[in-house]
């Protein structure tokens, strides 16, 4: 009984909006006077049937080819102290990237069981700490990681290509 009378003081409330609306959008003397009420309304009422613009589509999983050169990437670089804390930290997100791209892989994770292995290994070793202190006292497991993984990828070039 409630519902009835709150939704008539709703449209009579929206309704009075919009004819004050109405009287200042038509009083200012211009030759659009009486087409801003109108345009006004309909964007009032288009805005309350409209659900919002569609969801965007679902970004695709990155290609193996794409992830595995990211890791390639890392190959050359040496961890110095001025950038060992960034490398640790690109190769284990590089390798983590990869994981992520060959378990999305149109062929299954079941094609690349090799490498998706050693990665849990080495989050196995690893835990729940990617701190760069931990990286560093794991730092032979992460190289040697991404070395294993460089290797069996080369040997099997038709699976990322």
């Amino acid at each position: 009984m409630l519902r009835p009378i709150l939704r008539a003081a709703a449209v009579t409330a929206l309704t009075a909006t919009l004819a004050a609306l109405t009287v200042s959008c038509g009083s200012g003397g211009d030759s659009d006077g009486d087409r801003r009420p109108k345009a006004a309304a309909a964007a009032l009422a288009a805005s309350a049937s409209d659900p919002g613009p569609p969801p965007a589509p679902s970004p695709q999983p990155e290609k193996v080819r794409d992830a595995f050169a990211g890791l390639q990437a890392t190959l050359d670089d040496s961890c110095t102290p001025a950038n060992c804390a960034f490398l640790l930290g690109r190769v284990h997100d590089e390798l983590h990237r990869m994981d992520r791209a060959m378990k999305a892989d149109p062929k299954g994770p079941g094609h690349f069981p090799e490498p998706i292995a050693l990665i849990a290994r080495l989050d196995g070793e690893l835990g729940t700490d990617h701190g760069v202190e931990n990286l560093k006292r794991h730092q032979p497991a992460l190289f040697g990681a991404r070395d294993e993984i460089n290797t069996w990828m080369q040997d099997h070039p038709d699976d990322y290509r």
